[in-house]
């Protein structure tokens, strides 16, 4: 038998089409999105750290763009810390609405116990720890810990070996995504017991070596080494004892940096020494007679020098 029936051509219906439009003037709206980027850089500019490092992945053009130092600036500046971590405990900003910490414990990264962290710079974590795998005491061990990949890399020893590790007096970290990629670890250690002379060795990441700096650090007085910024290309320690001082990666050159005028440190006490949204900044206070405290906030200029900005006065009794 022959089919008689005639087959019916089936028409989209007007809900069909309206779909197909759509996703056609979508795609249309994705392209041209894609294609241009001052449009595609606003829109990355407002997403989170995690998706940032995933979408570098999506294409070669997408990973010059994301990591070119006009957007890494700009995501500097617009980026806001959702809290920050004090004597290894986080802190959220926002008390009504607590952000989670990245993690919970760094012994759980590590896989060993009594971990701290020694200092923070752009996303990275410097840690150090005396104890080996099965809890022993020992010499310490520094790691430098992403908080966002969870990724754990172990420093090697300074050059002289293990022998040498009791004379390091500072270990500083220093990294940015524009001008300092692969990240360097700064070392300060004594030459020889009494005297004061110190030699700088520097880590990086891309050569996974230590180089032992041609600079020396020759300093008559006591000094503090246990704070220190990375900004500008530059590693700088808070005033802590007479003139600051900085430390330049690219040249491996040191800088003595004069003190604002009126500012004289056997008369003040640092508050805050830090940088924030690509400035760096230095916050003291300065004793009294009339029971106020007077905050002096200065500012880091290019030229390496330090500008006051502001002077507030509060009554001791009103904190």
């Amino acid at each position: 038998m022959v089919n008689t029936r005639i087959k019916k051509t089936l028409k989209p219906s007007f809900s069909q089409a309206s779909t197909e439009d759509s996703d056609h003037q979508s795609i249309e709206s994705g392209a041209l999105i894609g294609s241009n980027d001052d449009i595609l850089t606003e829109i990355l500019l407002r997403l989170p750290v995690t998706s940032i490092l995933r979408f570098k992945s999506v294409s070669k053009h997408w990973r010059l763009l994301l990591s070119h130092s006009h957007l890494t600036q700009r995501y500097d500046h617009l980026s806001k810390s959702p809290g920050l971590f004090a004597h290894d405990k986080y802190l959220p900003f926002d008390v009504d609405n607590p952000t989670t910490p990245p993690f919970s414990s760094l012994d759980s990264y590590f896989d060993l116990p009594n971990v701290k962290i020694v200092q923070s710079c752009n996303g990275l974590l410097l840690c150090c720890t005396d104890r080996g795998p099965k809890g022993r005491k020992g010499a310490l061990n520094y790691y430098v810990f992403n908080p966002t990949t969870k990724q754990v890399a172990v420093i090697p020893p300074i050059c002289g070996g293990s022998k040498i590790r009791k004379t390091i007096r500072f270990m500083g970290l220093a990294y940015h995504q524009t001008d300092c990629v692969h990240y360097k670890v700064v070392c300060v250690r004594r030459l020889k017991p009494g005297v004061d002379l110190f030699q700088i060795q520097v880590y990086s990441s891309d050569t996974k070596k230590w180089e032992i700096s041609s600079e020396s650090l020759c300093i008559c007085k006591h000094v503090f080494f246990g704070h220190v910024v990375y900004w500008n290309g530059a590693v700088h320690w808070a005033p802590f004892s007479g003139c600051p001082f900085n430390f330049k990666l690219d040249v491996e050159q040191l800088q003595m940096l004069p003190l604002p005028d009126g500012y004289t440190s056997s008369e003040i006490f640092i508050m805050y020494f830090g940088e924030s949204r690509g400035h760096l900044h230095l916050v003291v206070h300065k004793n009294r007679e009339d029971n106020c405290l007077c905050l002096n906030v200065y500012e880091m200029l290019s030229a390496m020098q330090l500008i006051r900005k502001n002077i507030g006065y509060r009554s001791r009794t009103d904190i």
